[in-house]
C-alpha cells in the first residue's frame, strides 16, 4: 500500500510534535460526548487525534462504527490533497498515519476517503463526495443528481437501459462436460516483506471426459476479512485460536463450473495470508499477489510435466495446457493478476519477488472484476476485460477503467482492452463467500444505503439494482466470454466485449454496456496527445483547479476516466469538454499530424454524457488534408443511470460508418480533423478518444519493452554539510520507451514532471536530492518520485525516493509563570519555553488536575464562552474545573521560535470567595497527565 512518506515541516502546524520527557507535545483527544459540529482548538475534528512520540508520532482517525475490511485504499486527505495512506488497527475502527508518512500540507478540512467516498462524514459513514472532494449535500443517499425527480422521486433517468440485441454466441450457456471438484493444500510460502508465511491452498473444478490438454483459468479473490468466529470477523493472519479462515477462494465455484463444463481446467487460490499482512506493503500487496499466482502456475507447469507428483484432484483432472492461461482477479486480486501478467513478461527485481523460477506458461488474457489499480500500470500487450460494477460500494470510483484508458499508445495496440459497465451490480456479490445468505462467514452488501433516503439507482429495491444471483450469473457469463475470445480465439465473442452493442442472453436481466480500445482500432484522435481544439476545451482528467478539471466544481457523481493518481495534477490525461446552449456549432479536434483512416470500416468514438440524460445528438464529420469535408452521420448518446453516489460519467462507444467520406472523395489516408456538431438545444459531453475501427481480433504479440522500477533509499540528515543522493532506479528488459517522471516537493506536495526516454540498463531517470545537515529537531523528510508509462515502456514499482531521517534530539520543555497570581477578572498567564528552536512547528498540551490543597477554581470563575469553546461544556452546574472532561491548554511553537504564552481567562463576580487555585499537568499522547512541567495559578477576590 502506497504511503506518501512526507514530513510535517512548516505546513503541519497543528500536528507538529516534540518527544521526550518533558519535551513531548501531545494531542488533545476528542470525546464522543462532545457535539459533532465542534472543532477542538488544535484544529482536529471529532474522531481525530495524535499519538506516539518523536518518530512514532501518528495522526489517528477512529470511526464510530467498524469499517469493513475492503479493497479500496483508505486515505487521509486535507484541503491541499492526499496526506497519505493509514494502516488499520485490529478493531476495524482505528486508522493510523505516521507523521513521517504524511504529506506536508495545510491540515484543514481533514477527510477520510476510500474509493472516492468519505468515511468520516458528519451524518454517518459513507457519505459521497462531489468531484471537488466536498461532501455532497444532504444526508448520505439523498438523491440530488440527474436521474432523480423533485422530492427524490426516481425519474425515467433512473430506469434500466433498454436491452441490447443478442449476440451471435452466448458463452454463458453450459458446455457439454460434466465436472469434478476438489482441493489441494501445499506447504505455505514466504513472500518478501511479509512476516507470516502465505497459504498455498486452492479449489479445482475441471471437466470430465475431455481429450488432451485443456486451457487453465486461475482465479484470485480480493482483499476481504480473513478470519471469523460466529458473528465476529477480523483481518488477522494466522487466525486466532477458535477462529476459522474465511474461504473467499471458494466464492467463484459457479464461474469455475461454467468454464469447466466448456472444457477449461479451473483453479481458485486462497490469499488470506496476503490480505492479513498487505497493510504494510507500499503497493497494497500487488507484488505479493503476483508472486502467489506465479507460485501456483509454476506448480501446475510441474504437474503437467510430471503428473505423478500432483495432488489427487489435479491427477483426476485433464492435464493443463500452460500455453493457454486466463487469469481472473477480483478487486485487489485484479491488480494482482495484472501484475502477474506483467511479471511473466517482464521479470521484476529479484529482491521484491516471491517467485524466482522460470516462466513456463503463457497468459492469453485477464478478467478484472471491480479491480484496484493503485499503480495505474496496466499491461498493454495482454488482452483484458474489466468489469465495472455500477453500484460498487467498495472500489466505488471504478478505478479499473485505467486498465482500458491507461493502455493507449503504450504497447503495440493489438491487444483488446474492454470495459464492461454492469448497471446495478455491487462489489461483493461476484463472490458467493462475500454474499449474505450464501457465505460461510458473515457477509454484506457493500453498497451503503440509507433506508430513509434510498438511492434511486442502487438501493436494494431500485429497478436498476441486480439481485445477488442475477449479478453472479452476469459475471460468470462475461468471464466465459473473455475466455472464449482471449483463449479459444472465437472472434464471434468479440462483439460482446468491444462496444459493438450486443448482449449475452445468459446474463439477462443484467444490462452490460461495453467499450474498448486496442484490437483493430488503429490511428486515432487522442486528446491526451498533441491536439488542438476549436469550439470546446481540452480539460484535465486530474487537476485540483476546478476550472481546468473535466467535470468541474459541484458536479454530482464522478467519472472512472478521471480517477486521480498519486500526484496533484497529471500532464497528458485529458478529454475534450463540450458545452453548448444552442445547436449547430461545430467543435473541431485536430491532431498534430493527419491520421489515416484508410481501410477502416467506421470511426468509433467514446463519448461521455451526464448520467440520466437522454437523446444527446451529435453529427460527426471529418476533414482531409486538402480541406474536403464529409459528414459521416448523426449519432445519439444516452447517459447511464446514476446519482451523486455513483461513478456514472462513463463513455459510451458509438460507431459511424466511413461510407460518406469515401463517396465524397476524401483522402482517408490523411484526415486532418474530426468535427462534432451538437443537434440538441443544449447539453454537455466529453470526447475521450476516436479511432479507425475495423472488425476482427488481431494476433497479439507482446512487445519487448523496458521495465522501470523505482526504489527508496533511507539516509540520515547529519549535523552539517550538504550531501547529494540519487533516487534508485532500475531499468531492465529490452529496447527503449518514454515515461513521465514526477518529482514531488516535500513541503508543498506539488509535483513537477518531465518526459524521459528510458533504455534497458540505462540511467536516464536521474533524480538527485540535496540534504542539508543541521543540529535542530525536525521530522523525517521524504522526497518522493513517481513514474508512469507513456509509450513503449512498462512500470513495475511506480514510487520511490529518498527518505531523510531526522537524527537530532528533541528540545526540552519548561514553564515560567508570567501572571500566576491575579485578581479575578484578569487572565492567568504562563510562558512555555523550549531549550532550543526546532525546524518544525511544535506544540505542548496541559490537562487540568485537582489542586493539592485549598479551594479550586470552578466553572463559574472562568469565561463561560471560553469554557464552551474549549471543552464543549457549560458552566452549569457549577463544579471544580478538574471535574470538566477534556479541559486542556494548548500551545504551539512556530518553527524557529522557542517560547509561547498560555492564558486562562477568569471573570469577576460578586461572590465572596477564598483564595482559589488551578493546576494543569503536561499531558502525554493519550491526553493523560505525564511526567513533565506543571502550570499553577491562584485567583484572588477583587477588593
Amino acid at each position: 500500500m502506497f504511503r506518501a512518506r512526507r514530513t510535517a515541516v512548516a505546513a503541519l502546524a497543528v500536528l507538529a510534535a516534540l518527544a521526550g520527557s518533558p519535551g513531548l507535545a501531545q494531542a488533545r483527544p476528542t470525546h464522543e460526548a462532545r457535539p459533532t459540529a465542534a472543532v477542538s482548538d488544535d484544529g482536529l475534528p471529532p474522531g481525530w487525534r495524535l499519538t506516539g512520540a518523536g518518530d512514532e508520532r501518528a495522526l489517528v482517525w477512529q470511526s464510530s462504527v467498524p469499517v469493513p475490511m475492503g479493497n479500496a485504499r483508505v486515505e487521509f486527505h486535507a484541503a491541499d490533497g492526499l496526506l497519505g495512506v493509514p494502516s488499520a488497527d485490529r478493531d476495524g475502527r482505528t486508522f493510523r498515519l505516521d507523521l513521517a508518512d504524511a504529506r506536508a500540507t495545510d491540515l484543514t478540512d481533514l477527510q477520510v476517503r476510500a474509493g472516492g467516498r468519505r468515511l468520516d462524514a458528519p451524518t454517518g459513514s459513507g457519505a459521497p463526495t462531489t468531484s471537488d472532494g466536498t461532501t455532497a449535500p444532504g444526508r448520505p443517499g439523498t438523491p440530488v443528481a440527474p436521474g432523480v425527480g423533485p422530492g427524490g422521486t426516481p425519474s425515467a433517468a433512473a430506469q434500466p437501459p433498454a436491452p441490447l440485441p443478442a449476440g451471435s454466441v452466448d458463452p454463458g450457456r453450459p458446455g457439454p462436460y460434466r465436472t469434478l471438484t476438489g482441493e489441494y493444500a501445499l506447504a505455505p510460502v514466504r513472500l518478501p516483506g511479509f512476516a507470516a508465511p502465505v497459504e498455498m491452498r486452492a479449489v479445482v473444478v475441471a471437466p470430465k471426459g475431455t481429450v488432451g490438454k485443456r486451457p487453465l483459468a486461475l482465479f484470485l479473490h480480493g482483499r476481504h476479512a480473513t478470519c471469523y468466529a460466529g458473528a465476529d470477523v477480523t483481518g488477522d493472519w494466522p487466525c486466532r485460536a477458535g477462529a476459522k479462515p474465511i474461504p473467499s477462494y471458494r466464492g467463484y465455484l459457479r464461474d469455475q463450473r461454467l468454464l469447466a463444463s466448456q472444457g477449461y481446467v479451473t483453479v481458485s487460490v486462497s490469499a488470506n495470508g496476503i490480505n492479513g499482512q498487505d497493510f504494510a506493503a507500499d503497493d497494497g500487496g500487488a507484488q505479493a499477489r503476483s508472486s502467489l499466482v506465479r507460485q501456483h502456475l509454476a506448480r501446475w507447469a510441474e504437474w503437467a510435466a510430471h503428473p505423478a507428483g500432483a495432488p489427487a484432484v489435479v491427477r483426476q483432472a485433464p492435464r493443463a495446457d500452460l500455453s493457454r492461461v486466463l487469469l481472473v482477479g477480483h478487486s485487489r486480486g485484479g491488480e494482482g493478476v495484472n501484475r502477474a501478467a506483467m511479471d511473466s513478461l517482464y521479470p521484476p527485481p529479484t529482491a521484491q519477488d516471491g517467485y524466482r523460477g522460470p516462466v513456463r506458461w503463457h497468459i492469453r488474457g485477464t478478467v478484472l472484476i471491480g479491480p484496484t489499480v493503485f499503480g495505474q500500470n496496466p499491461v498493454a500487450d495482454v488482452p483484458s476485460a474489466t468489469i465495472l460494477p455500477g453500484c460498487d460500494g467498495d472500489v466505488s470510483d471504478l478505478q479499473g477503467e485505467v486498465y482500458v484508458d491507461g493502455t493507449r499508445g503504450v504497447g503495440r495496440g493489438a491487444a483488446l482492452h474492454s470495459a464492461l459497465y454492469v448497471v446495478g451490480a455491487d462489489h461483493n456479490f461476484f463472490n458467493t463467500e462475500w454474499t449474505p445468505g450464501q457465505a460461510a462467514a458473515p457477509a454484506e452488501d457493500d453498497f451503503w444505503d440509507d433506508p430513509e433516503h434510498p438511492d434511486p439507482v442502487c438501493s436494494t429495491n431500485a429497478r436498476t439494482r441486480l439481485t445477488a444471483d442475477q449479478q453472479h450469473r452476469a459475471g460468470a457469463t462475461y468471464i466465459a466470454t473473455a475466455a472464449r475470445l482471449f483463449v479459444a480465439g472465437d472472434d464471434r465473442a468479440r462483439q460482446l466485449l468491444d462496444g459493438t452493442g450486443r448482449r449475452a442472453p445468459s446474463a439477462d436481466p443484467a444490462r452490460v454496456l461495453t467499450h474498448a480500445v486496442g484490437g483493430d482500432r488503429r490511428a486515432g484522435f487522442l486528446p491526451d496527445g498533441s491536439v488542438t481544439v476549436s469550439g470546446a476545451t481540452l480539460c484535465s482528467a486530474v487537476d485540483p483547479d476546478p476550472a481546468a478539471a473535466c467535470l468541474g466544481m459541484g458536479t454530482k457523481g464522478s467519472s472512472p476516466h478521471f480517477v486521480p493518481w498519486y500526484v496533484d495534477r497529471e500532464k497528458g490525461r485529458r478529454a475534450v469538454a463540450l458545452r453548448w446552449s444552442s445547436a449547430g456549432h461545430t467543435v473541431r479536434v485536430r491532431p498534430a499530424k493527419p491520421v489515416s483512416l484508410s481501410g477502416a470500416k467506421a470511426l468509433t468514438l467514446r463519448v461521455i454524457v451526464p448520467p440520466g440524460s437522454h437523446g444527446t445528438r451529435l453529427d460527426v464529420s471529418v476533414t482531409d488534408a486538402a480541406g474536403r469535408r464529409a459528414t459521416l452521420g448523426g449519432v445519439g448518446v444516452d447517459g447511464l443511470p446514476g446519482t451523486e453516489r455513483t461513478s456514472s460519467y462513463w463513455a459510451r462507444e458509438i460507431r459511424v460508418p466511413l461510407t460518406a467520406a469515401t463517396r465524397a472523395g476524401l483522402d482517408l489516408r490523411r484526415v486532418q480533423s474530426l468535427g462534432l456538431t451538437p443537434r440538441t438545444r443544449s447539453g454537455r459531453a466529453w470526447l475521450m478518444d476516436a479511432w479507425a475501427w475495423r472488425p476482427g481480433t488481431p494476433a497479439v504479440r507482446p512487445s519487448a519493452l523496458p521495465r522501470v522500477d523505482l526504489g527508496t533509499t533511507t539516509v540520515r540528515e547529519g549535523d552539517s554539510g550538504v550531501r547529494t543522493y540519487r533516487v534508485p532506479v532500475r531499468v531492465s528488459g529490452h529496447g527503449s520507451g518514454q515515461v513521465r517522471v514526477y518529482v514531488v516537493d516535500p513541503v508543498t506536495g506539488k509535483a513537477k514532471d518531465r518526459l524521459v526516454t528510458v533504455r534497458a540498463g540505462g540511467h536516464d531517470i536521474d533524480v538527485r536530492v540535496r540534504v542539508q545537515g543541521n543540529t535542530r529537531f525536525s521530522y523525517d523528510v521524504s522526497h518522493d518520485v513517481f513514474v508512469k508509462a507513456v509509450r513503449g515502456a512498462v512500470i513495475g514499482t511506480p514510487h520511490g525516493g529518498i527518505l531523510v531521517r531526522n537524527d537530532d534530539p528533541m528540545p526540552k520543555l519548561s514553564v515560567t509563570a508570567v501572571a500566576g497570581r491575579v485578581t479575578e477578572g484578569q487572565p492567568l498567564r504562563w510562558r512555555v519555553s523550549l531549550s532550543e528552536a526546532a525546524d518544525t512547528d511544535t506544540y505542548a498540551t496541559f490537562v487540568v488536575r485537582p489542586v493539592s490543597g485549598g479551594a479550586e477554581l470552578s466553572t463559574k470563575d472562568v469565561d463561560p464562552a471560553w469554557l464552551m469553546d474549549t471543552t464543549g461544556a457549560s458552566a452549569d452546574p457549577e463544579r471544580p474545573l478538574s471535574a470538566v472532561d477534556h479541559l486542556y491548554l494548548w500551545v504551539t511553537f512556530p518553527a524557529g521560535r522557542t517560547s509561547a504564552d498560555l492564558s486562562l481567562p477568569t471573570v469577576r463576580d460578586r461572590v465572596a470567595e477564598p483564595e482559589e487555585s488551578v493546576r494543569f499537568q503536561w499531558a502525554d499522547d493519550s491526553g493523560e497527565p505525564g511526567d513533565g512541567p506543571v502550570l499553577t495559578g491562584t485567583v484572588l477576590d477583587a477588593p
